[in-house]
């Protein structure tokens, strides 16, 4: 699959080393995404990497992408009116939530970014979110919190290392678990594998069905397109069998030391 043009028309800084883009097709565009599927994009003479959409509509795709690697790097700097290829969508999405139930939205860092389409998907009094990250620094969508919570969301916020001027939670992200309802919730989980498994095993605890804990798993993809077997996790490939998977289906591979 050729890589299609899509235009920088927005990007707004995160934290220190994440920012989000906005993209629009330069010519034809890729096909409808889902909340939770991923693309493969483009830096021209530098290469791809998978990133998970973390919105867009009306033909726009939101990427939000963390400086890690050379490509990443490359992504990361591209300035309003630059040209990044994008291929996709990839990769099984997040599920409805099913009506009338509440949700449970729990992310580590980065892990945010896959989960927001879930996010402003089911805003209301029903829609819980926790977050957590290493730092405040670290934090991402911070301008968004208050209007997640003024659509009637509950929104709440920890971090593991307070800085000076932090004044919220300092705690893991589980933690937020005990002033949050969850028996009889749909979960939807991101962030490191750690937090992921124990983030799954705390809602398990408190009533919530593994078949009903969904997580999205996004380790090591590189082709998108499950041929090259880079992202294997014993006998699936992530990027063509996942990200998305219930923490029923996921639990005995993560369970598997350094599968």
């Amino acid at each position: 699959m050729t890589p299609l043009p899509y235009r920088v028309v927005a990007r707004r800084e995160e934290t220190a080393d994440t920012v989000t883009l906005t993209l629009e097709p330069v010519g034809d565009r890729l096909p409808p995404w889902g909340p939770g599927q991923f693309t493969m994009a483009y830096a021209f003479g530098v290469g791809e990497i998978p990133i998970s959409i973390s919105g867009g509509r009306h033909g726009l795709i939101r990427h939000t992408v963390r400086a890690v690697g050379a490509v990443s790097r490359a992504v990361c700097a591209a300035p309003v009116g630059s040209t990044l290829g994008l291929r996709g969508p990839f990769g099984h999405g997040w599920r409805v939530p099913p009506a009338g139930v509440d949700v449970v939205v729990m992310a580590g860092g980065i892990g945010l970014a896959p989960l927001r389409p879930i996010i402003t998907g089911a805003l209301g009094p029903r829609l819980s979110v926790l977050i957590g990250a290493k730092t405040p620094a670290e934090l991402i969508f911070t301008p968004e919190y208050d209007t997640w919570r003024a659509a009637g969301a509950r929104v709440l916020v920890t971090v593991d290392r307070p800085d000076a001027g932090w004044t919220g939670r300092v705690g893991l992200v589980t933690e937020l678990l005990d002033i949050t309802p969850a028996s009889g919730a749909v979960g939807y989980v991101c962030g490191p594998e750690i937090m992921m498994t124990r983030s799954a095993e705390s809602l398990v605890e408190r009533g919530v069905g593994p078949d009903r804990v969904i997580l999205s798993l996004e380790r090591n993809m590189r082709c998108g397109e499950g041929t090259c077997g880079h992202c294997q996790l014993g006998p699936m490939l992530v990027c063509r069998d996942g990200p998305v998977l219930t923490f029923a289906e996921a639990e005995p591979l993560l369970a598997v030391r350094e599968l």
